[in-house]
């Protein structure tokens, strides 16, 4: 992950981003016909590149329901989603202008897949977002020049980015940037997305990619598009990628992560993270400032398993049980006040404190300088008691508040609401020397 650049775009980051806390990545493409992983199964040697391919001839999209999709993400509490429009190896989900290279074009499915995705999602009040790669793997003209500061050895090696004879063209290049800029352009016009999701960007420098000019016509086409900070200087919010930041990154930020440990649909691929877990990771992430944007691979024929289904399910149920705690919040407490994630209301006056476990006696919450003028649990509104013990000088007590009854406690995680007499007003120093 890369810090998040300063952005250079004339407008603001939209506030819708900030506010909608889950989001779903939505990895679809031949790939899942025999089950592999998206494009890097041929470029590190795990199946044949003519295998790879042969998986064109496998792409039905036979139940492709976009419809059913964007009510899924809706009843899981996402406010946006991400499909792979097309990902490093080239297969467009539309119909492109841009060579044949699409799923309408060279497979059974036979059609565009983007306009009703885009049109369902929008029915269901979800902000349409799309995944793009900078590089293309199939592409005869991109491996013609080289990274000038590879960050990696196989940016420099790998005979899918890089020119065999190491002679560099140039002209190639400039050709392939055209067919990209172009590419982006018909997802710019023809699906006018909230969101566009670049990936690849590592391959080549930000001049070699020509980001200046490629994000000028994305704002020229639609100036309230949010970029993600794989567009390098002009994105909007870093991408850490399956782990939670211990530091979280400065600005609006998104943690992207699998259901399972695939992006894609893979056959074999059952370690799918439970319902308790995903709350953990969604409640972590949205303490801290993030988004959660939640992976699942549908099958190739656009169905998506039952295991997925049932966890974005179990994720929405919790997400709705405690709204309060989510949409309309942000960040919580810095480490070292309480023991758990929380969030703060947008007039700071009331703090959701996220537990895990199931208190026992009580939970404490370090350093806060406010009274407390109620504290109940979310969801069932039952009131707790609390006192504060210590203190001394300009250090403030420990606040207590008493564990909630057994039948308050949730299943994933209980949250307890703790309403302020003024703003969050915390001690942070060291204590009397």
């Amino acid at each position: 992950m890369r810090p998040r650049p300063a952005r250079t775009r004339p407008m603001p980051m939209q506030p819708w981003f900030a506010d909608a806390k889950l989001g779903i990545f939505v990895h679809y493409g031949i790939y899942a016909v025999d089950g592999v992983p998206e494009s890097w199964s041929f470029y590190t040697g795990q199946v044949s590149h003519e295998q790879y391919m042969r998986q064109l001839d496998g792409f039905t999209a036979a139940r492709y329901a976009p419809r059913s999709w964007a009510r899924l993400f809706a009843r899981a509490g996402a406010r946006y989603a991400v499909l792979t429009a097309r990902h490093h190896d080239g297969v467009a989900l539309w119909d492109t202008a841009q060579g044949d290279l699409s799923v309408a074009r060279r497979t059974p499915a036979g059609r565009d897949l983007i306009g009703p995705y885009a049109q369902a999602l929008r029915e269901e009040g979800l902000k349409v977002g799309l995944y793009y790669s900078h590089s293309d793997w199939n592409h005869p003209d991109y491996a013609s020049v080289v990274h000038p500061q590879p960050p990696m050895p196989d940016v420099s090696t790998s005979r899918w980015v890089v020119p065999a004879d190491g002679r560099q063209d140039p002209a190639a290049w400039q050709r392939y940037l055209a067919y990209r800029d172009a590419q982006v352009a018909e997802l710019v016009t023809r699906f006018r997305p909230d969101l566009l999701w670049f990936d690849g960007e590592w391959e080549r420098s930000e001049e070699q990619w020509g980001l200046d000019a490629l994000a000028a016509a994305i704002l020229a086409g639609n100036p309230e598009t949010v970029l993600n900070a794989r567009m390098l200087s002009h994105g909007d919010y870093a991408t850490p990628e399956q782990g939670i930041p211990v530091e979280p990154p400065p600005g609006p930020w998104e943690l992207c992560l699998t259901v399972n440990d695939s992006w894609g649909f893979q056959h074999g691929d059952h370690h799918h993270k439970s319902v308790s877990r995903l709350v953990r990771y969604f409640t972590e992430t949205i303490g801290a400032g993030g988004n959660l944007l939640l992976d699942v691979g549908p099958r190739e024929d656009g169905t998506i398993t039952p295991e997925q289904t049932a966890r974005l399910e179990g994720l929405g149920a919790w997400i709705r049980a405690h709204s309060d705690a989510v949409h309309g919040t942000v960040a919580g407490l810095p480490p070292g006040h309480h023991y758990g994630p929380s969030t703060l209301s947008a007039d700071r006056r009331t703090l959701y404190l996220v537990c895990f476990d199931a208190p026992r006696e009580a939970v404490s919450v370090r350093g806060l300088r406010n009274r407390v003028r109620r504290v109940s649990v979310v969801g069932t509104g039952t009131e707790l008691g609390h006192d504060v013990t210590g203190g001394l000088h300009e250090v403030p007590g420990v606040t207590w508040i008493d564990a909630p009854p057994a039948g308050d406690v949730d299943r994933h995680a209980t949250v307890l609401a703790v309403e302020l007499d003024g703003e969050l007003d915390l001690y942070r120093g060291t204590g009397r020397s």
